[in-house]
């Protein structure tokens, strides 16, 4: 990647379980920086580890600072994540507008998250270029501390070109000879049924039945496999056993 991984920073974090689950978070979508401002219980919290199942990286990097003005000193675009804007007049942006533009400005950013309790104080929103909040439910907009790390991390990771780890190799489409005799099969079956009757309307069943066989771009195992049910279905039916 180019651009330079945004930081997570979160802000008197308050429980362990939660800075673990966080920096999980952070490392399903490639991001590894974080940076705690006067951790509640201190650093390094030993309820952070199990909780981060197998982020272990991110945690064992972690910094610890005494302000959030030095856990961003370095950072030109810091995005303060609030669901209220507390009397500070910002640009108010959504996840996907932060990620957009932290993939396209100069300089390092920063994703900045309050405590669990309470969320950022005015004074910390006031340090940040912009404020992040996501469309949520008024009713019930709370969100917990991991929730909203993966989200930021997520949209982020859209413009990262990130491989996707579940997705099977495709094999290629079937070369035409074996789709000609996919179709074929198709056309012989059909022939023994009368289906393109009348004559009249045989040329357009056949241009119709041909779009369809070749509208899925079917790989060779899939037209093996087709041709095979074709095949069982043109032997005669064996008389079941008494």
């Amino acid at each position: 990647m180019s651009e330079q991984m945004p930081v997570i920073v979160l802000v008197r974090p308050q429980l362990g379980e939660n800075i673990g689950k966080a920096a999980r978070a952070m490392l399903n979508f490639g991001l590894t920086e974080m940076r705690l401002v006067t951790p509640r219980d201190g650093w390094p919290n030993p309820s952070a580890g199990p909780a981060a199942a197998g982020a272990d990286e991110v945690l064992e990097q972690a910094q610890v600072f005494e302000t959030l003005a030095e856990a961003v000193s370095d950072c030109a675009n810091v995005y303060a994540t609030t669901v209220r804007k507390r009397g500070v007049t910002k640009p108010v942006v959504t996840p996907e507008e932060a990620a957009r533009e932290i993939h396209i400005m100069p300089g390092r950013s920063a994703y900045v998250f309050g405590p669990e309790r309470s969320g950022l104080e005015t004074e910390d929103v006031a340090l940040a270029r912009a404020i992040l909040t996501v469309p949520i439910n008024p009713e019930f907009a709370s969100l917990n501390l991991a929730q909203a790390v993966i989200l930021c991390a997520y949209e982020w990771s859209k413009g990262a070109s990130l491989q996707q780890p579940t997705v099977e190799e495709l094999l290629p489409p079937a070369p035409q000879d074996e789709l000609e005799g996919l179709i074929g099969h198709f056309e012989r079956l059909l022939e023994d049924k009368n289906y393109f009757w009348p004559e009249t309307r045989a040329a357009s069943n056949r241009l119709t039945l041909r779009n369809l066989l070749t509208k899925p771009a079917w790989n060779h195992l899939e037209v093996r496999t087709m041709r095979g049910v074709l095949s069982a279905l043109e032997k005669a039916r064996r008389p079941r056993e008494s």
